[in-house]
């Protein structure tokens, strides 16, 4: 099926452009997932994805509907793919945003927000629905935080989502954010974008003397490419 993957050229490369249209199904998002994910690792060159959150209060709030366990793996192992893409993920929410917009949109690397954009728990037939939405919740607010909105279900607004970080930008003029977001971020190179990932997740999870082992070779990295580019010898003598 055709996964309505746009390219776009910009500042310092392209943009491949995803409308979301939240009210697709479960299968047809997860290929269209699929089919960006597939066009950017078939890349040579720097790419940043544009996601385009566009959801309805019925869209947004019932998710996902009777699926297969399966489908809803295949669904979850797609936005992990999409997390872990070597380029920028820029999402853009507006509207009433839940089930497939959530769980994009706390995936991404940059969040920007319309201003008429409103957070909304996935409810499936009006029993919550315990996707991998609720873990990056956590993983984003702490579990203090997140248990305010899991617990109780409430809406999140755009000024309460600001607030809490689950977005980074609000602006009534979403084109022209994303086009300055674009030219920023796109250019972070793909080893250094893989590198930060790797020390801010793990800066939640582990303890110091573990990560300091990781961060220490980032840093041993850093420095070599700095003294290759300046032509320097190292003092140790080693290349």
């Amino acid at each position: 099926m055709t996964t309505n993957v746009d390219l776009a050229p910009d500042t310092d490369g392209l943009s491949l452009i995803l409308d979301i249209d939240c009210a697709r199904s479960l299968r047809e998002l997860t290929e269209m997932i699929n089919g960006l994910c597939a066009r950017v690792e078939s890349r040579v060159d720097r790419t940043v994805t544009v996601l385009r959150l566009r959801g309805t209060p019925a869209s947004g709030r019932e998710w996902p509907g009777d699926v297969r366990v399966p489908e809803v793996n295949r669904w979850e192992r797609a936005i992990r793919r999409l997390e872990r893409l070597d380029a920028v993920n820029i999402a853009v929410a507006t509207g009433a945003c839940g089930g497939p917009a959530l769980d994009i949109l706390l995936a991404a690397d940059l969040r920007i927000a319309g201003s008429d954009l409103q957070l909304m728990l996935p409810v499936n037939d009006g029993h919550f629905w315990p996707g991998m939405s609720m873990y990056r919740l956590v993983q984003h607010l702490g579990v203090a935080r997140a248990r305010q909105i899991v617990l109780w279900g409430i809406d999140v607004p755009v000024a309460k989502a600001t607030e809490l970080g689950l977005v980074d930008q609000v602006y009534d003029d979403v084109d022209e954010a994303v086009h300055t977001a674009t030219v920023l971020t796109g250019r972070i190179s793909d080893r250094e974008l893989a590198v930060r990932r790797q020390l801010l997740l793990e800066a939640g999870s582990v303890e110091f003397d573990e990560a300091l082992g990781t961060h220490l070779a980032a840093c041993d990295r850093e420095l070599r490419r700095l003294r290759a580019a300046s032509g320097a010898v190292p003092e140790d003598g080693q290349p």
